[in-house]
């Protein structure tokens, strides 16, 4: 699985957590088999009116076949389809909260028509991927943050995704600006990624490598307390817990997220 979320979180397919706030089109994902591409998955983010990042637009390819996501919209080969909508093993569901699309090739998008895209990939697939979803070769760093002798931090690997459009506007990160550490909110995050709701996901997942999202996540809204800046972690926490088999408890309540 691999899946992207709030404050530019991502965490590829080998496992590895990384933040990178471009707002460039980007290959999430792709088939890199130079001779033929199965699938290709792209994304653009932006901010949007409370300066939160969230996804615009997904487009996804498989063989000929085009799907274009936005929020609340559905655009299949160019024309707007009702959904559920089935084609060339392709089905494509949405309500609501979710779009959700099964290929029949091996893979599944989840996307909350927000922040947070999930990717699940059948293991056919492993070290054919490129993209920020890494290459899939079950080994965390290698081959995406170090290749041969040379080593990237997680900007520079991120702006090479980029997918270069003739037209488009927009400025790669800069790749010199290291994060802040963010220490004051570890109490705070671990807190509530450890509560009882949670009590069946310790072991399925890495528990520190959402705490440290959770802490950028902190650090990023400023001292703002919005729902954004705490939830976004705690929810995906919560969908990959999961999607290994956990069952979360219930850790909403009228008053938080």
């Amino acid at each position: 699985v691999c899946s992207t979320w709030g404050n530019n979180h991502f965490k590829t397919f080998d496992g590895d957590v990384y933040q990178f706030p471009g707002v460039c089109e980007y290959n999430f994902a792709s088939d890199c088999r130079s001779s033929f591409k199965e699938f290709s998955i792209h994304i653009q983010r932006a901010l949007n009116s409370n300066q939160h990042p969230q996804i615009q637009y997904i487009l996804l390819t498989i063989k000929d076949f085009t799907v274009y996501l936005r929020p609340k919209l559905v655009v299949v080969d160019g024309k707007i389809v009702k959904t559920p909508y089935y084609s060339s093993g392709v089905l494509i569901e949405s309500n609501d909260i979710y779009t959700k699309i099964y290929a029949k090739l091996g893979l599944i998008l989840i996307w909350n028509q927000e922040d947070a895209l999930m990717v699940e990939l059948d293991n056919k697939f492993n070290n054919h991927t490129c993209g920020l979803c890494g290459d899939y070769n079950g080994v965390q760093i290698y081959n995406e943050f170090i290749k041969g002798d040379t080593s990237y931090n997680s900007i520079t690997y991120g702006n090479l995704q980029k997918i270069h459009k003739p037209n488009a506007k927009c400025e790669d990160p800069d790749e010199t600006q290291a994060l802040p550490s963010c220490n004051e909110h570890r109490d705070e995050c671990e807190r509530l990624l450890t509560s009882s709701a949670f009590v069946d996901c310790r072991l399925r997942l890495n528990l520190e490598m959402y705490i440290q999202a959770c802490m950028q996540d902190k650090c990023a809204c400023h001292g703002k307390e919005d729902s954004f800046c705490l939830c976004s972690t705690i929810s995906e926490y919560s969908r990959q817990c999961s999607h290994a088999g956990g069952r979360p408890g219930e850790w909403r309540t009228h008053s938080f997220c």
